[in-house]
């Protein structure tokens, strides 16, 4: 039962970073025993929103109550303290440690100095028992556990130290069905104890099943808080882009298969596969045709682009290109064939946070020079200048420090790095993942007119609506191996779904 005085109040909220306003007053409510959706394109200030709660970054103007007091929270160790607690989208807890220990993590009962083990397991495994419904081995590493599994010793780390607001940051983007299902069962339970729960997420089927409120911020700015059951998807979307919805207008892109067999083939994989990753596939790729990559999450759809690129090495089959027969041996041989490929994880294997998005924007073409030829300041700042214009950065501040802008920027800035290449053949592995409606939009767009221009695209979603609207051909993956190819346009999301749940093996 939603109380009528809110636990947390946020008014006035101003925040500004040299050259960019990020926050400019905003806004903020959350009642006990409710999930707050907080909503809004990348970059349009929730990331700062938190940490300003949270005690990341200060506030330049506004206030903050918490349970009807004025607090002012200079560390995420006070917020804590205080009652606010934040489950990242990446769980930023001890791999190493043991899932009791990361429970317990500088509060674990002690006696003359010594950490009471015991009692610590025993605390541990009641609390994600009797909260979570969750019974696992507290002594096992937490990395010994699925990210969904992380996430909920995140959780119930927060519940440890009692609080009264829980930041949920993404949890759902690396989950699968079955895990969103468990996630959610447990946010009613934790709400109807009282809980109050903002939810942060891009996924608008999950903003209306799970909560009763959203707020949208955009371009820093409070834009409106609505009762969820009062507003319909569509008025959600035009609010967060600030203009109607017609982003995806059709671009021509479907190859027939009259053209086919006239288009030069690209790429060509024959019974390429690596013992324990993934079985061995045929794959063809022509120019200027755009393949998706469909099946579940564990399917394979990782392996086979991480094989073509020889980021991991096949140990069967090989791959044909113009002037390449054999198994890709590393990704710089990748690269000088004119393949680029955008990984999954843009945080560990994509941006460098310590550079600036100019420096980002330029490394690849750099390594291909080699670095005995460096490329001069000004052709630098000239190539930057051109891709943030072209791909709308936001901001666009080619000396601003990457890891500041938001998770569609940073993609953004990723693909800028690569088409600065100009590959033949482009790898893209969940670009849209974690990212706004809007940068989605725009991001798909400009694959297919990519596309248009004769580059090849080999592009993986675990957003079957997404593959369908981008591919002309599609490889549906199932248990590592793949079992199916279909038309882009003449299928559709029902077919392969069934063919990920069970098709014959083509």
């Amino acid at each position: 039962m939603i109380e009528n005085r809110p636990i947390l109040q946020m008014s006035g909220i101003h925040k500004q970073f040299p050259g960019v306003k990020a926050l400019s007053d905003v806004s903020f409510r959350l009642f006990p025993g409710e999930v707050h959706a907080l909503m809004g394109e990348n970059g349009a200030g929730k990331s700062t929103l938190i940490k300003v709660l949270t005690g990341v970054y200060s506030i330049d103007a506004g206030s903050v109550e918490l349970d009807g007091r004025k607090i002012a929270v200079h560390s995420p160790q006070e917020a804590q303290q205080a009652g606010i607690s934040t489950v990242y989208q990446e769980v930023n807890l001890c791999p190493n440690l043991s899932v009791a220990e990361n429970i317990y993590i500088g509060n674990e009962p002690r006696s003359y100095g010594r950490i009471r083990s015991k009692e610590m397991n025993r605390n541990a495994e009641r609390l994600l028992r009797d909260r979570l419904h969750l019974q696992i081995d507290v002594t096992r590493t937490l990395q010994s556990y699925s990210v969904a599994v992380q996430q909920l010793v995140a959780i119930a780390r927060a519940l440890s130290i009692s609080a009264k607001v829980l930041i949920l940051d993404e949890p759902t983007s690396s989950l699968d069905q079955s895990e969103v299902k468990q996630l959610f069962s447990i946010m009613r339970k934790l709400k109807s104890e009282g809980l109050a729960i903002l939810f942060v997420t891009h996924f608008l089927d999950q903003v209306y099943e799970i909560s009763e409120r959203i707020t949208i911020l955009r371009n820093g700015e409070f834009v409106g808080e609505y009762m969820a059951e009062d507003l319909p998807r569509i008025e959600l979307v035009s609010k967060m882009i600030g203009k109607e919805l017609g982003l995806l207008e059709q671009l021509p892109k479907q190859l027939d298969s009259e053209r086919e067999g006239k288009v030069q083939l690209m790429l060509e994989a024959a019974g390429l596969g690596k013992k324990g990753s993934i079985e061995p596939f045929d794959l063809r790729i022509h120019q200027g045709e755009i393949v998706g990559i469909a099946g579940l999450l564990g399917s394979g759809r990782t392996e086979l682009a991480r094989l073509l690129f020889g980021a991991d090495r096949a140990d069967e089959g090989r791959v044909r290109l113009k002037h390449f027969n054999g198994i890709m041996p590393h990704p710089r041989q990748a690269i000088d064939l004119r393949i680029a490929f955008c990984s999954e994880n843009r945080k560990a294997e994509g941006i460098i946070d310590d550079l600036t998005v100019r420096e980002n924007i330029i490394l690849a073409l750099q390594a291909t020079k080699g670095w005995f030829r460096t490329i001069s300041r000004k052709r630098q700042d000239e190539i930057a200048d051109e891709y943030i214009r072209l791909l709308n950065i936001n901001p666009p501040a080619p000396e601003q420090l990457i890891r500041h802008l938001s998770g569609g920027n940073q993609q953004k800035v990723l693909l800028a790095r690569w088409l600065l290449t100009e590959p033949d053949l482009l790898i893209l592995d969940e670009p849209t993942r974690g990212i706004d409606i809007g940068a989605k939009a725009e991001i798909q767009k400009l694959v297919l007119s990519l596309a248009q221009r004769g580059m090849s695209v080999l592009f993986i979603s675990s957003e079957l609506e997404e593959v369908l609207r981008v591919s002309d051909r599609i490889a549906i993956m199932r248990d590592r191996r793949k079992v199916k190819e279909v038309q882009g346009g003449d299928t559709n999301q029902q077919q392969v779904m069934k063919a990920i749940a069970g098709g014959e093996q083509r």
